[in-house]
């Protein structure tokens, strides 16, 4: 691992440990949380090819393989010495990949390893009707786009004014030339199908706001503002996003649902609310069914979905989704959920 972050203001408020004491090896989950997270990129094959850019990058960069997306790798600068006050040598390692000029060009973005398999997962094909619900930064958005080679339309959406500046630099530099960005709550996206009730989008992936539990080792304030009446909350507002996009999905179609988060209730607890909605009795469930398909990722290391927490038992099909911890990959969490619409 990379390091530990040193600082005396970090602490797991006690209901925090608690809770996730019973959800994972907290002990573990803890050592992971607070170590840095490695820098890893993710090429542009729009602009590059993946030889090109490890020929350029590799002659002051280490580049180690992402096992899981053959367009991603862990980076780490070879170091460069330099003489100190005193006269000694030491070997300086750069960290701001984001200064090079390769990175300037769109020929890479950097981004987190776990975050790329959310795209992975919905495999977008050239010519397809794509929807990224809440697309900003870009990340994501950049990566389905690449995957749909710039033919077909995909639709990145996001609800703040400031989010979608972001959104649209990264667009931009990355060269992608079929997207279309709106600026919307996800909900009121369901004004697409006012006049089309067969659905919309061949793909849809709800990369859901979330409590981000799982990206504590980059963002520390998450520790600080975590609130268990906040995770409540924000899966409200998760249902009715995923609800969304499953009513603007095409029969046939894939929707990839998505978080950074490790909370039950925003997870698993959100499928099994959509299965339990499409997949039995319902009145909804007579016109269209929700089915939750396996992922089969090379390389990733997965644990076991939370099938029963704090006395709730989740629908019996939320098996077939991934969750991933810090300490599985050495990664940010995530968890990531594959359903297609019957």
């Amino acid at each position: 691992m990379s390091g530990k972050i040193t600082s005396e203001k970090i602490e797991f408020k006690e209901k925090f440990i608690e809770r996730y004491s019973k959800l994972t090896d907290f002990e573990k989950f803890k050592e992971y949380s607070l170590e840095f997270l490695r820098r890893s990129i993710r090429v542009n094959t729009l602009k590059t090819s993946v030889a090109e850019l490890k020929k350029s990058l590799e002659k002051n960069w280490l580049l180690e393989p992402i096992p899981w997306c053959k367009d991603g790798f862990w980076i780490e600068h070879k170091g460069e010495e330099k003489e100190d006050e005193n006269g000694n040598i030491e070997l300086v390692k750069r960290r701001d990949v984001g200064n090079i000029p390769e990175h300037q060009l769109g020929y890479f973005y950097i981004q987190e390893a776990a975050s790329m398999i959310p795209p992975l997962v919905l495999q977008p094909k050239p010519g397809d009707m794509v929807l990224d619900m809440c697309a900003s930064p870009g990340s994501k958005t950049t990566q389905i786009g690449m995957y749909m080679d710039n033919e077909g339309i995909l639709v990145a959406n996001d609800y703040k004014y400031d989010r979608i500046k972001s959104l649209g630099l990264n667009v931009q530099r990355c060269g992608l030339s079929n997207c279309v960005i709106t600026l919307m709550m996800g909900h009121l996206l369901s004004k697409l199908q006012e006049n089309n009730k067969e659905g919309v989008f061949d793909k849809i992936l709800v990369d859901a706001p979330c409590s981000g539990t799982g990206t504590i080792r980059k963002s520390l304030k998450t520790l600080r503002i975590w609130n268990p009446n906040v995770v409540r909350r924000i899966a409200g507002q998760q249902k009715q996003l995923i609800d969304t996009g499953f009513k603007l999905l095409k029969k046939g179609g894939t929707l990839v649902y998505s978080t950074c988060t490790l909370e039950p209730e925003e997870d698993e607890g959100i499928i099994s609310w959509l299965l339990d909605k499409y997949d039995g009795e319902s009145e909804e469930s007579k016109c269209m069914k929700a089915k939750v398909e396996k992922i089969e990722l090379k390389g990733l290391v997965r644990s076991k979905p939370i099938m029963e927490f704090e006395g709730t038992k989740y629908n019996s099909k939320v098996k077939d989704c991934l969750r991933i911890w810090p300490q599985d990959n050495n990664t940010e969490g995530f968890f990531v959920c594959k359903i297609q619409k019957i």
